[in-house]
């Protein structure tokens, strides 16, 4: 324990020793710690012993070195004191130098002051002077763009506030007019925008109401290029140079905004005239250009450029150009009436593409070949579709060529721009159909009305000079007639008709190579169109107007005939028009694939037709003289004296020799045939009077009387009415009435009877059945003359002799018939 309490005391000693020295070299701002330690601790009064201990052997050392530095000290007071007195002169010596020190440089202070204002002024003047040379460019640069709006010269003016916002403005500093100025700039670029798309709009609705009078002036190149040169140009002559001046002149304009930023101007803004005429040379046609001013379009362009919107002002442009096709495009609805409103039409449009063309080739962009072709292919199946529908409604062919000729220069001038107009050209050739057709209706109405107005009389001619004039108008083919034709009262054997349709046919094929004119056909195709359409004139207006001359009521059989004369004359003169077309179309008729005329058949065809009509007419006027007949069936057989012909037989034998005596211009195969068929239609029908069911009885005077009509036919067919049968051949038409008369008049039944089917036989021509009916209407007879005389023998052999006629005919039909 009692170490225990050492070893406690010692480490407190050591401890509070620790203290003393901490508080010996630690600041007395940092005491505190050391001094807190000491009153946690316990030992508190044992701290403080020895902190006395401390400060006295302190104290004791203090008092130690001040009596040894103490005589140290006495000495330099005494010293002190002597230097007192220098220093209270060197303080009067120093306060006098320097009052007179303040007093000389009252002068320097004041020249220092005035050296520094002037100083403070000098870099105040330098600074405004650096102020104002940023300022003035601006306010200079501000007075220009006031001036160039005021001027309307937008596209620099924009450049010049590009300049002003982006150098300028930031280098002259935050004054306020430069404040108003910035603010003002959004405002001035919204005024230029909006009055350069004023400016726009007024173009679009200038050009649209003046595309008129540029189509027409373009149009006018064309035809002026065409007269100058046989074949179309790809592009009008008095555009060639011109546009490429105009479109050089465009292109360095824009250069020149592009490359010159301090307020160069394109060349539309410089020379707002730019498609002025430029040179009169050789008093050419103005370029179609020349009528508008571009400007506007290229001034809009380049400002919503400089403003990055060029895209909305692209959009815009070619929406309103869309909806300004479609307005050009849209036709008036009475446009088909007259050639002017076609021409009209055609002026809009190609005054709308002229436009495009020129803005196409003048700006970088605004239009492309893309957008101009989908624009024309729009405008072009429209346009189509528009003339179509209006050249439909057209019967006027002289209207529809006018038409096809504009259409043709309408093309070209485009073609003349590069656009394409295949579809046109192919148009035109439907168009022809329709042309053709109106065609045919003309000539429909031209034939009628030559028809109608014919004599039909062959035409007389006294004077060579008459002869000269007919026969330029046709080709005749006739030697004789070449020979003879001073003769007076000499006649052409075909009447006005021929050479009047000849000249017709030759018009015809004039108004279809009208037509094909220019329009870039080869020479075969020409012919062949003009083949193809003469066919249709041939067999189908001309032949139909052939046909109804034929038919047509009271046409007599003077007309038919020379009807015939007529259309023999015309087929004749067939291969004259061959070589007329191929004369005109410079293709040989003998060309592989040629289309060959129907004219050869198509006036066989109406030859063919007045002939029948010519035998028809015969038996109609031989039916008109046989419904005078007027037998007396019941007639008793006159004892003695000759019997004579009907009358009405007489007038007829007699119609049919001057009728017959008209024939000898016609073919000899049609004036036998009408012979032939007129004897065989009388024939005929006098067979039929006897067969006649409402006739039911027959005299043997009736029989008589009829056998003498017959044999006075009989003498008319043997004198030979027209020229050209062999022998009796004409009487053949009268062999089957001859020898069933024959048979009945000389009672000659035995042999008749016994020589049936046989090809020797007398009757050979005698039909059992007709003979049989004839029998029957003579037994009806006898048996009303047996009610009176039924005791006469020779009635009574005579009924029983018919009988028996009438029993072996039938049992003869039995046997051959069954």
């Amino acid at each position: 324990e009692f170490i225990l309490k050492m070893m406690v005391s010692m480490e407190t000693a050591a401890e509070h020793e620790r203290i003393l020295r901490e508080i010996e070299s630690t600041d007395t701002n940092c005491i505190g710690p050391t001094l807190r330690s000491v009153y946690d601790g316990q030992e508190h009064g044992l701290f403080m012993e020895k902190l006395d201990v401390r400060i006295r052997n302190h104290d004791r050392e203090i008092e130690k070195m001040c009596n040894h530095h103490f005589q140290g000290f006495v000495d330099s007071i005494t010293e002190l004191l002597k230097v007192r007195g220098e220093a209270q002169k060197l303080k009067s010596q120093v306060t006098e130098t320097n009052r007179r020190l303040q007093d000389d440089g009252k002068e320097l202070i004041s020249s220092m002051e005035e050296l520094k204002q002037c100083r403070v002024q000098q870099r105040n003047i330098a600074t405004t002077i650096d102020k104002l040379t940023h300022c003035l460019p601006v306010l200079e640069m501000y007075s220009r763009l006031q001036e160039q709006m005021k001027a309307k010269r937008y596209y620099p003016a924009l450049r010049t506030l590009e300049q002003l916002e982006q150098k300028c403005l930031p280098r002259a500093g935050q004054y306020r007019f430069c404040s108003i100025m910035a603010e003002n700039i959004p405002k001035l670029r919204t005024q230029i925008r909006d009055t350069a798309m004023s400016q726009l709009r007024d173009f679009l609705e200038s050009i649209r109401k003046h595309s008129d009078k540029i189509g027409e002036t373009a149009i006018k190149q064309a035809q002026l290029q065409r007269s100058l040169d046989s074949s179309v140009s790809t592009q009008p002559r008095a555009l060639i140079g011109r546009r490429g001046r105009k479109e050089a002149a465009a292109a360095a304009g824009i250069a020149a905004m592009d490359s010159n930023g301090q307020g160069g101007s394109p060349m539309s803004e410089q020379d707002s005239g730019i498609l002025d005429v430029e040179d009169d040379e050789d008093d050419e046609v103005p370029g179609a250009q020349d009528l508008v001013d571009f400007s506007p379009v290229y001034r809009c362009l380049h400002i919503y450029t400089v403003l990055g919107l060029r895209d909305v002002f692209e959009n815009y442009y070619r929406k309103q150009r869309r909806k300004q096709a479609r307005l050009v495009l849209q036709p008036h609805s009475n446009m088909h009436e007259t050639l002017e409103g076609y021409r009209r039409y055609f002026n809009q449009i190609v005054g709308f593409f002229v436009v495009e063309d020129h803005v196409l080739h003048t700006t970088q962009g605004l239009v492309n070949r893309a957008y101009v072709e989908e624009l024309w292919e729009m405008a072009l199946s429209k346009i189509v579709a528009a003339l179509r529908t209006h050249s439909s409604y057209c019967d006027d062919p002289n209207l529809v060529l006018d038409l096809k000729n504009l259409i043709v220069l309408f093309a070209d001038t485009l073609q003349g721009y590069g656009f394409p107009v295949t579809h046109l050209f192919d148009m035109l050739l439907e168009m022809r159909e329709q042309y053709g057709e109106i065609l045919l209706k003309r000539w429909n109405l031209t034939f009628r009305q030559i028809l109608d107005q014919d004599n039909y009389s062959p035409i007389p001619v006294s004077t060579e000079q008459e002869f000269r004039h007919y026969t330029s108008q046709f080709p005749l083919q006739d030697p004789e007639l070449e020979k003879a034709h001073d003769n007076e009262n000499k006649k052409l054997p075909f009447s006005e008709f021929v050479p009047k349709v000849y000249c017709q046919l030759k018009e015809f094929i004039y108004a279809c190579l009208k037509y094909s004119e220019d329009l870039h056909l080869s020479s075969t195709e020409v012919d062949d169109m003009i083949r193809k359409s003469t066919n249709l004139l041939l067999t189908r207006t001309l032949s139909h107007c052939l046909q109804y001359a034929i038919k047509k009521k009271n046409v007599g059989l003077a007309e038919l005939v020379q009807v015939i004369i007529n259309t023999t004359h015309l087929e004749q003169s067939c291969h004259f028009l061959e070589e007329f077309i191929s004369n005109i179309t410079n293709v040989p008729p003998d060309t592989v694939n040629a289309t060959k005329l129907y004219g050869t058949s198509t006036f066989k065809d109406a030859r063919h037709a007045a002939e029948a009509e010519i035998y028809t007419s015969l038996n109609a006027k031989i039916d008109q003289f046989l419904q005078l007949a007027d037998y007396d069936w019941l007639a008793a057989v006159q004892g003695g004296g000759a019997l004579t012909a009907s009358d009405y037989l007489i007038d007829l034998i007699a119609f049919l020799k001057s009728t017959f005596s008209v024939f000898t211009n016609l073919p000899g195969k049609v004036a036998q045939t009408a012979c032939m068929s007129a004897c065989k239609h009388i024939s005929t029908s006098l067979m039929q009077l006897l067969l006649d069911p409402e006739v039911r009885q027959i005299s043997m005077g009736a029989l008589h009387q009829l056998n003498t009509d017959v044999q006075e036919c009989e003498s008319f067919a043997r004198a030979g009415p027209v020229a050209g049968f062999q022998g009796d051949t004409l009487l053949l038409a009268f062999s089957d009435l001859r020898q069933l008369l024959e048979l009945f008049v000389q009672w000659d039944w035995s042999t008749y009877l016994a020589d049936y089917g046989k090809p020797t036989c007398k009757y050979l021509r005698v039909n059992p059945h007709t003979a049989l009916a004839l029998l029957e209407k003579m037994k009806e007879m006898s048996r009303k003359n047996n009610v009176f005389a039924q005791f006469r023998k020779t009635d009574r052999d005579r009924q029983k002799l018919i009988d028996t006629v009438i029993k072996q005919l039938r049992n003869l039909i039995a046997q051959h018939h069954t």
